[in-house]
């Protein structure tokens, strides 16, 4: 088999969601690959769509359909880490169900795999607003300059901004040999995955098309912001910083490793829990506070800080070090007067 496709399904049978993924995958212009759909524990008709599939695209075909039920939820981690072990392609690629692809995005990925020797490549992704194919809002989920059999400066790079795990596709001996999996049972579980995986990377080459359709939906609650999802955001940034301590990796690549974990952890995770507005509690940002402290307590002298933290943000995280309290009060204050600006602008 020359590729296998998992799709982590859970609760998608809406809106014909899943269907729409599933018929992008199977419609796809290449032969000899399958697509493995993993339920994990969904409670509507999403095993029932899965169903029909398997009975449409059977073992035996140039594209097989395959189907796995979960029998408890495991997040997304673990249901792509079970279509993993389940895979017989010599690459392996990755769809979340409620997105999709263009009909020749595994085709061009392949194809410049085997033209250049590659052991991941990825595209770029278009955000979407309803079911299309013309691409809407182009994302560059990588540059040329990240391409090539890698150095330790691009290796850097790819640490810093790996772009999506959904945009690319990996040699399976690379996963296998290396033990490359994702967490189980938290949200967020690329926030490891990505930039660990990338350090076992040979050689990267980038299609820079956008080849993968992300569907955002007006109302969605799909990006809702908690403080359990933030807790798994947290969860994941200490999973990657601790697997990088196992392996061995944080001597040649410390500054890159501690500003990815103390980006995604602490920085974004603070400014999108304010910025959510929705029940927010200064216990919390006393909490995120304490975890920086503890484990990356140097974080704002990093070399890459003022490269990708913006300056009115570095202001913020000054007063938060200092007064979690006052920081929480201040940020209030200035999100309900913005509010309030760009109302009477018409925003």
């Amino acid at each position: 088999m020359r590729l296998s496709i998992i799709v982590p399904v859970y609760n998608m049978a809406a809106d014909d969601k899943l269907k729409h993924c599933l018929d992008s995958l199977l419609a796809q212009d290449l032969d000899d690959y399958e697509v493995i759909a993993v339920d994990d524990a969904s409670t509507d008709d999403s095993p029932v769509i899965l169903r029909e599939y398997e009975e449409k695209y059977a073992e035996g075909r140039k594209k097989v359909f395959r189907a796995i039920y979960c029998s408890e939820n495991h997040r997304q981690g673990g249901a792509r880490n079970r279509g993993m072990k389940e895979a017989s392609g010599e690459w392996i690629g990755f769809m979340d169900s409620d997105d999709y692809a263009a009909p020749d995005m595994f085709k061009k990925l392949l194809e410049k795999a085997e033209a250049t020797g590659a052991d991941v490549v990825g595209c770029d992704y278009t955000i979407v607003d309803h079911h299309t194919f013309t691409p809407q809002k182009n994302v560059a989920n990588n540059n040329p300059g990240q391409t090539g059999v890698l150095s330790e400066e691009q290796h850097k790079s790819l640490i810093l901004r790996t772009g999506s795990v959904v945009t690319k596709i990996y040699k399976r001996s690379l996963l296998e040999e290396n033990g490359l999996d994702f967490p189980e049972g938290i949200f967020y579980e690329d926030n490891c995955a990505a930039p660990l995986w990338s350090m076992y990377f040979h050689h990267f080459e980038y299609v820079p098309e956008p080849l993968y359709f992300y569907l955002t939906v007006s109302g969605s609650t799909t990006h809702y912001v908690t403080w359990e999802k933030c807790e798994d955001r947290i969860k994941a940034g200490l999973i990657f910083l601790e697997e990088c301590k196992k392996r061995g990796l944080m001597d040649k690549y410390r500054d890159e490793i501690e500003f990815r974990f103390s980006e995604l952890s602490y920085v974004t995770t603070l400014f999108s829990y304010m910025y959510s507005g929705k029940k927010r509690k200064v216990r919390n940002i006393i909490s995120l506070s304490r975890m920086i402290k503890e484990n990356v307590p140097g974080f704002r002298e990093n070399r890459y800080y003022k490269e990708f933290v913006k300056e009115e943000d570095r202001k913020l995280i000054d007063l938060h070090m200092k007064n979690a309290h006052l920081f929480f009060v201040w940020y209030v204050m200035l999100f309900g007067y913005r509010k309030i600006v760009n109302r009477i602008r018409g925003n």
